[in-house]
């Protein structure tokens, strides 16, 4: 079973929720990547469960002003379904 595999539908953001959307403001605040945050949550997601941390960071070279980003986050299981971790945006920090 890949590592892929194992974390499938088990690793969540909620996406409507007000702290994702200062989640998502303060990383198009401070990156500098031409990719879409959408295409980059699912591996933030599961580099964080693999690594057991609860942030992640965007490095300076992929920051707008050259320093690096730390975004952390809460996590919590699911009350519908234990299984189920969901990520959620606590702040954004710069070293």
């Amino acid at each position: 079973m890949s590592r892929k595999e194992i974390y499938q539908d088990k690793l969540q953001f909620d996406y409507f929720s007000d702290s994702y959307l200062k989640f998502e403001e303060d990383f198009y605040k401070y990156s500098a990547m031409d990719i879409p945050l959408t295409f980059l949550t699912d591996d933030i997601l599961r580099e964080m469960a693999m690594s057991q941390k609860n942030y992640f960071k965007l490095n300076k070279e992929n920051s707008k002003d050259g320093r690096d980003h730390y975004f952390a986050f809460r996590i919590r299981s699911d009350n519908e379904n234990q299984l189920v971790r969901k990520y959620e945006y606590v702040e954004e920090m710069r070293i």
